[in-house]
């Protein structure tokens, strides 16, 4: 079982980075990505009046659960790793992180705002 429980946690801690905001790259190569899917899928069932506004807060949106999600599963893999006198986390770390969400969410604000990023249909021109 100690076997098993190593592989789970290391593997839910594993995806857990992936989605989480810890390093550098992962947001422009994994949550970025993944939030613009989230968002073209819903801003492609609305009509073209609503699609801009849909697309903005679904990036948003689905740029921060995949945030959260990295996280809640980073946590649950490290705690499986971990002995009881290592799982704490500062709230300090914590703090930091929250910043670093926060400042990644500004430049994706700032992407859709100078049209960067926008709805998959409208980097064709179509209606």
């Amino acid at each position: 079982m100690p076997r098993q429980r190593k592989l789970t946690g290391g593997l839910l801690a594993a995806v857990g980075f992936l989605l989480s905001p810890l390093s550098w790259w992962n947001d422009a190569f994994v949550n970025l990505p993944l939030a613009l899917a989230f968002a073209w899928l819903l801003s492609a069932w609305v009509g073209a009046g609503a699609r801009q506004w849909v697309f903005d807060i679904a990036v948003v949106v689905g740029y921060w659960l995949t945030n959260v999600l990295g996280f809640v599963l980073l946590h649950k893999g490290l705690r499986w790793l971990r002995s009881p006198a290592q799982r704490a986390q500062t709230q300090r770390e914590l703090r930091n992180d929250l910043w670093v969400s926060l400042a990644y969410t500004a430049l994706i604000l700032g992407l859709i705002k100078l049209g960067v990023l926008k709805p998959f249909q409208d980097y064709f021109g179509h209606p």
